[in-house]
């Protein structure tokens, strides 16, 4: 309980935050007011995540990824981030973690490829932010890929990447 007050206080303490003019120009329409991005790509060998609008980058994260980052996702518990194009849906803000957009992995492909090989294809592919409870300290989030197989963001970052999206923008998650 105590974790969802932090979390909520975190929250509304961010949103006060005053934001850079800079910040504000690059993601304004005319008029100022801000648009949200259009596709989200993912470049895995990176460990980069863009937000983009006609055709130009919005903003840049930094992620961490899968314990095994290396190829596309293939059955459950082989902790690949998936590679493809998908959508992001449901949106949680009481997640275990700071903030959670589902990535609708998987698709019919990943479902066709894994029951070919008899495995689950797995599922609850996410975009987060960090974990309520830590078992590490913080750099160790932010410099590692520590996921099953989900694409985790800062905090600050998930707050931007959630005030950005919404449900049915693609993301498409390159090698």
């Amino acid at each position: 309980m105590a974790h969802v007050l932090l979390k909520s206080v975190f929250l509304a303490a961010l949103l006060a935050l005053p934001v850079s003019a800079d910040s504000i120009s690059e993601r304004a329409a005319p008029g100022g007011v801000l648009q949200p991005a259009e596709r989200v790509v993912v470049h895995k060998s990176e460990r980069r995540m863009e937000l983009l609008r006609d055709g130009r980058t919005i903003a840049n994260y930094k992620v961490s990824l899968g314990l095994n980052p290396s190829g596309h996702k293939q059955r459950e518990g082989d902790f690949r981030t998936p590679e493809g194009s998908y959508r992001l849906t449901r949106r949680n803000s009481h997640s275990e973690f700071f903030l959670s957009v589902m990535v609708s992995y998987p698709e019919a492909p990943d479902v066709a490829l894994a029951r070919r090989n008899g495995w689950s294809p797995g599922g609850l592919i996410m975009v987060h932010g960090l974990p309520n409870t830590p078992r590490y300290p913080r750099n160790r989030y932010l410099n590692t890929d520590w996921t099953d197989g989900c694409i985790a963001l800062s905090n600050e970052d998930m707050l931007d990447f959630w005030l950005l999206t919404g449900p049915g923008t693609p993301i498409e998650i390159r090698p």
